[in-house]
This record gives C-alpha cells, sequence and structure tokens, in this order.
C-alpha cells in the first residue's frame, strides 16, 4: 500500500491477543498491517501516545493516524483513555474509533458524547472483519479527510526538542 507514500499508521488498543492476530491478519487483506501497532492496555497505549518509558523516541511511538480502542481493557480500560485523549490538546485531533465487543447503546451513546469518532462491534466471523476492516480503510484513509500530522506543529516540536537525534 505503501507506493511512495507516508506509512499509515494505525495504533490498536486491544488485550486480546487472539483479537490482535485476527486484526493484523483483516488488515493485511487491506495491505495495511505494515503500519500496525499493537498496545495490550490503556496504560501502555497512554504511555505510547505521551511517550513514557519504551516509547521515549518519536521513531518508537509514530505518532498515529488512527486509533483502533477496545473498551474492556485492564489497568485502564478504554472510556477512561478516551476521555484522556480527547482532553488532551496535542492528541485530540487523532480520530479515535471504538473497536469492542459491545452493542450497548449505552456504550455507543456514551463514546461519542466523549469524542468516539465512529463506534464498530467487533463482527462474530474472519470474513466479517475482513469486510469490516477494509471498509474502515476505505473510509479513514481514502474517502475522509483527516487531520496532518503536520498540524500538529507543537507536538512534533516538542519531541525534537526532547530526543534531538532521534
Amino acid at each position: 500500500m505503501n507506493n511512495g507514500k507516508k506509512t499509515i499508521i494505525i495504533l490498536l488498543a486491544e488485550d486480546d491477543p487472539d483479537d490482535r492476530i485476527l486484526i493484523r491478519d483483516a488488515l493485511a487483506k487491506c495491505n495495511l498491517v505494515e503500519g500496525l501497532i499493537c498496545v495490550e492496555d490503556g496504560d501502555e497505549l497512554m504511555d505510547y501516545l505521551k511517550r513514557r518509558g519504551k516509547y521515549q523516541t518519536p521513531k518508537s511511538a509514530p505518532r498515529p493516524d488512527l486509533i483502533l480502542l477496545d473498551l474492556n481493557m485492564p489497568k485502564k480500560n478504554g472510556y477512561e483513555v478516551l476521555k484522556e485523549i480527547k482532553s488532551d490538546p496535542e492528541l485530540q485531533d487523532i480520530p479515535v474509533v471504538v473497536l469492542t465487543v459491545s452493542s450497548s447503546e449505552e456504550d455507543i451513546l456514551q463514546t461519542y458524547k466523549m469524542g468516539a469518532s465512529s463506534y464498530i462491534t467487533k463482527p462474530v466471523t474472519f470474513d466479517g472483519l475482513i469486510n469490516t476492516m477494509k471498509m474502515l480503510v476505505q473510509y479513514w484513509f481514502h474517502t475522509v479527510k483527516i487531520p496532518p500530522k503536520s498540524r500538529n506543529d507543537n507536538w512534533q516540536m516538542r519531541e525534537n526538542l526532547r530526543h534531538p537525534n532521534s
């Protein structure tokens, strides 16, 4: 999918290792697996976004174009993470797509009120997941316009100052 274009970075926050593999495989069918980065819980997601711990350098944590967020994660759940992302001026413009097993109207309403860009209930079959990922990629990377990474110059400038040789 690269074809001379910049790699699309999707940050997947998913605690279930089987779901991570299935999502990776489904995105591979869309030729998009090279830009998939996985974290296992809400704390690790925020460490990635805030460049803490093992994600301190820009090379270890490139700014994502899209976050796929599971709601039911250990440590910090999806609601807590969504609230933190959408209240941070340096992160709030990153689209967050909730990708979870729940089809509860309450969950859907609450996440949209908190600033989620989309809400997707995980399909029950692999073919369904492939179709969902194809539609997600088509919509988010070929149909709509998302904020360019360069839009948030403060985020990049801060990282360059913190890690000038990265």
